[in-house]
């Protein structure tokens, strides 16, 4: 068969590629049934459908011939012809092309999609893709060797692109090495942790479709020793002292666009969040989201000895407990 007549033969029995002989042979048993030239007298669409099912079992109900198919997908035949001495390329295989050069589709595929690395930014960092095994959030690029191949199947690619908090707030001009490309890319304020962008047509030629694949770019974001992003909010952490707590007013707090003074309200406990309205992260429409202060009151790491006077003084003085609501308290 040649490689464009290629046939998922485990989706043709409706089973798994991890489906056991007696579930082939089960389904086979009831797909044959159903499309029987006796049961469908001149119905041409049965006839084929009972073919088609007939070649699949064939196929998957030998070891040997199964074997084949899951390590080579749809050059199986022609890797056996290879692996048996048989000259590979007549017309409507791959033209000439010596399978037998290659242990396993893997490695035809990985010559075939040739070889993609990125530098940017300080890092320098360079990735591979088309690894054997690798997972599309590591540094390589995922393929799947027992995955079904066919006309339709996507070859677009991934890759890690890591960014500063500011490069991701305030968008930045990467430039990327392709192939022996150089290619500047665009990254939009905003971007998140997890976010993609795509390079349109910069991945691998598709053996089957012959136009170029896309390359996503997955965002990395690198910590801030201040902000955090937590979904949509932009959040920061802010120490006040005790007598800012106890009294509230008016405090300095750091900003992606500078310090601005924030309102205190007085009693304010540890862990209290305020907002701060549009001085958060860019959102795709051009505004921004807010900014969540969380406080924490701090108390003094030294105190002068008037501090300590006055400390003592409120603590004399104090007539409410903190605590008295846990005074009946028990198990």
């Amino acid at each position: 068969m040649a490689a464009t007549g290629f046939k998922d033969y485990y989706a043709v029995l409706g089973v798994s590629r991890t489906a056991s002989a007696d579930e082939i042979k089960q389904s086979f048993r009831k797909l044959a049934r159903k499309y029987h030239p006796d049961v469908n007298p001149d119905d041409q669409t049965a006839e084929a459908k009972f073919k088609e099912v007939s070649e699949a079992y064939e196929v998957l109900s030998d070891p040997e011939k199964r074997k084949k198919y899951d390590q080579y997908g749809q050059y199986w035949q022609q890797a056996s012809r290879a692996g048996s001495g048989t000259p590979y390329g007549t017309p409507g295989d791959m033209g000439g092309f010596d399978f037998s050069n290659y242990g396993s589709f893997d490695e035809f595929i990985n010559e075939l999609l040739g070889r993609f690395a990125t530098t940017g930014g300080s890092g320098g960092r360079s990735y591979p893709y088309g690894t054997p095994g690798a997972g599309a959030g590591g540094p390589g690029f995922g393929y799947d060797p027992t995955a079904s191949r066919s006309a339709n199947q996507s070859f677009d690619q991934e890759a890690n692109i890591r960014l500063t908090f500011s490069e991701a707030f305030s968008g930045a001009q990467k430039r990327l090495r392709i192939g022996n490309d150089s290619v500047e890319v665009r990254i939009p304020p905003g971007a998140k942790q997890g976010s993609k962008i795509r390079l349109k047509g910069k991945g691998p030629l598709n053996p089957y479709s012959k136009q170029p694949a896309d390359i996503y770019l997955v965002v990395q974001l690198d910590p801030h020793n201040f902000f955090k992003l937590e979904g949509d909010s932009l959040t920061a952490e802010v120490p006040i002292a005790p007598d800012e707590a106890v009294l509230g007013g008016k405090i300095d707090v750091p900003t992606p666009d500078g310090s601005v003074t924030m309102n205190l309200p007085a009693g304010i406990k540890s862990g209290q969040s305020l907002r701060l309205r549009g001085k958060g992260w860019p959102r795709p429409k051009g505004d921004r989201g807010d900014l969540l202060i969380k406080v924490t009151i701090t108390p003094p790491a030294t105190m002068s000895d008037t501090e300590r006077q006055l400390y003592e003084q409120i603590r004399a003085s104090r007539t409410t407990s903190p605590r008295q609501s846990l005074v009946n308290t028990r198990l």
